[in-house]
């Protein structure tokens, strides 16, 4: 037996890896059973290389819970280690085995195949145990086993023992008196599917019963076989997930049952994907997809998983990819995303920018390999990517570059135009009288419907903008398209959306407009409706309601979180109620003689115009209906 002192500078290396080095005790079963998965990987290298002689036999790795006993095992059957090597990797902390190994071999082996990085990850053990065993044997002919325990102070010992004959090691964890939750099945299981689940080498936790149809011997009937009963090894992980696979190897099927293993709790289909493959100047592989979005931008951060070497690290991938991929689903993995010594968070690099632009530019290359294949399918899927495609113009300046080329605007007869399009759809009619295009839209064809009739009597075209983002995106797009504004249908009469020269002449005087004013003022509310005088046609509703575009934007945009705009969110809302000059019920109400039946027909005609918005609620509404059905 041999008596020794871990090599460390302090005395208190334990206390630091236990409080500060990890920020979670759950990593532990990750970094363990992640290093089982590298010597079981070494030694299928050795052997490929013919330095590991005989059948490797089955490699999977095995997690026990002895609740009685208290005790946590991780057993595999990779390289082993010698007396010496326990002294070199476990005694010395920081020296790090897998570097050693990807040094030495690493013109014969990938060096993606091995996991380890900093030769920490076996002391994550102390996060939960008192006492640490370990017993391994070399898989070196002539090599003999070995036993080596810590208490989770510096002190150790080592010894040669006679009685393991298995290759590979074990490592035995005595659970703390505060960490025995740990001890139960489901936690770790738990713990294995979240970290573990789709490591390179089968990991078995357990047993689980399944039936089987035995095989049909000569003379007997296929149906009088009875299914039995069988216990077979709970494998929990999947070493081969698709993203590891060539894409040329996967049909459409194998990327939907990807996803569905992924999230298993999400019930709607993904629209497509993008299966990312890239050895240099870095290394990336992964698969995203594009869930279907609803109107409310809903910002999770748990949607896309990071992987290390198949090792989950995380699935908040803010500092990897821009915000508008947030909104996407799936798994990247990168050996080259440089993360802290736990493997628990990033570090600043310039790898992950460059990381980050790649991505973002096979999202661009395949929504416009789509957009130019197959336009019509495109635009099927349009109305579910839209919000990502927009925040993602809003966010990012070298997106918005290539998404102009397959960006569409909608309009309200459901019919798509990219931008370039659009603009010349409508610069024959829009065009003000200062020579600037108007691009008119609705965020509600139902309640707006009047104000679209309107319009297209015209004979303007009238865009559909109705998600959350759209005021964020109309402000931008303003900033980018050159002498354009958006203006809300009903944000003023048809005549002054698109402000040309006004030649039609009112029927009252201004004498006149002066007199039935305050007649009008007296029916409405004069904090929220500024009453206002048009020319317009006979034919146009007598009043309308119109808010002012900007003050309506300034409001919309801070319900998302506008930045610096809630001092508009708190302002009341406010209309212009807008008179027609020419109207004959205008001209009526004027000349009314009867102050009362004066005052009824403005109201009637006022409410008319707040219905139409929806305006006219509660006791004012059921006045109406009543007054409606005295004047029938």
């Amino acid at each position: 037996m041999a008596n020794g002192k871990i090599n460390v500078q302090t005395e208190n290396i334990f206390p630091i890896i236990k409080k500060f080095l990890y920020s979670d005790n759950e990593i532990f079963l990750r970094e363990l059973v992640s290093n089982a998965v590298d010597a079981t990987q070494k030694l299928k290298a050795l052997s490929s290389m013919g330095e590991a002689k005989g059948d490797l036999g089955d490699l999977k790795i095995e997690v026990e819970v002895d609740k009685s006993a208290k005790t946590i095992t991780i057993k595999d059957k990779g390289i082993g280690m010698t007396a010496e090597e326990i002294e070199k990797y476990i005694t010395q902390i920081a020296f790090s085995g897998a570097e050693e190994f990807v040094n030495k071999y690493k013109d014969k082996v990938d060096k993606n195949v091995v996991i380890g990085h900093f030769g920490l990850g076996f002391y994550s053990a102390f996060m939960v145990a008192k006492r640490v065993e370990i017993y391994s044997l070399s898989f070196k002919e002539g090599a003999q086993a070995v036993r080596w325990e810590c208490d989770g102070s510096p002190e150790y010992t080592l010894e040669t023992i006679s009685n393991r004959t298995q290759r590979g090691t074990n490592i035995i964890l005595h659970i703390a008196d505060d960490c025995e939750e740990y001890l139960e099945n489901h936690k770790i299981e738990g713990l294995l599917t979240k970290y573990c689940k789709f490591l390179p080498v089968e990991i078995k936790f357990g047993t689980r019963k399944t039936w089987e149809k035995p095989e049909v011997k000569e003379g007997e009937n296929a149906e009088d076989v009875k299914e039995v009963e069988k216990e077979v090894d709970n494998i929990i992980n999947n070493p081969t997930p698709a993203w590891t696979r060539k894409p040329a190897d996967l049909k459409d099927e194998d990327y939907k049952a990807f996803y569905r293993e992924l999230y298993p709790m999400q019930f709607d289909e993904p629209l497509f994907h993008i299966h990312l493959n890239v050895d240099y100047p870095f290394n990336l592989t992964g698969i995203l997809y594009f869930p279907k979005l609803t109107n409310k931008l809903e910002m999770p951060k748990d949607r896309i998983q990071l992987y290390c070497n198949q090792v989950f690290v995380t699935d908040n991938v803010e500092n990897i990819v821009p915000d508008f991929l947030t909104l996407l689903r799936g798994v990247i993995d990168s050996p080259d995303i440089p993360l802290n010594v736990s493997r628990s968070y990033l570090q600043a690099d310039g790898n992950v920018k460059k990381i980050s632009s790649h991505i973002t530019k096979k999202v661009a290359d395949k929504l416009e390999e789509m957009f130019k294949n197959n336009r019509e399918e495109f635009e099927k899927k349009w109305d579910d990517i839209k919000i990502f495609v927009q925040y993602g113009m809003i966010s990012d300046e070298k997106f918005y570059e290539r998404a102009a080329k397959f960006a569409l605007l909608k309009n309200a007869d459901g019919k798509y135009f990219t931008l370039e399009e659009y603009e010349q759809h409508i610069k024959p009619l829009q065009t003000d009288k200062n020579n600037k295009l108007v691009y008119l839209y609705a965020t509600n064809v139902a309640e707006q419907h009047a104000y679209i009739d309107a319009a297209k009597n015209r004979g303007y075209d009238v865009l559909l903008m109705e998600t959350m983002l759209d005021p964020h995106f109309i402000n931008h797009m303003e900033s980018k398209l050159k002498d354009a504004s958006f203006v809300r249908v009903d944000a003023d009469t048809v005549d002054k959306l698109v402000n040309k020269e006004d030649n039609t002449i009112s029927k009252l005087t201004d004498e006149e407009q002066k007199q039935i004013q305050p007649v009008i003022e007296e029916v409405v509310d004069k904090e929220q409706f500024s009453v206002k005088f048009e020319n317009l046609s006979e034919q146009d509703a007598p009043m309308l309601i119109t808010r002012p575009e900007f003050m309506r934007r300034m409001k919309d945009m801070n319900q998302l979180g506008g930045g610096g705009m809630s001092f508009y969110g708190s302002m009341p809302d406010m209309y212009n109620l807008v008179v027609n000059a020419n109207h004959p019920l205008i001209t009526r109400i004027l000349k009314e003689g009867d102050k009362e039946k004066q005052t009824s027909l403005a109201r009637q005609a006022t409410d008319l115009a707040l219905l139409s918005q929806g305006l006219l609620k509660g006791e004012k509404l059921t006045a109406f209906i009543k007054r409606s059905v005295e004047l029938i």
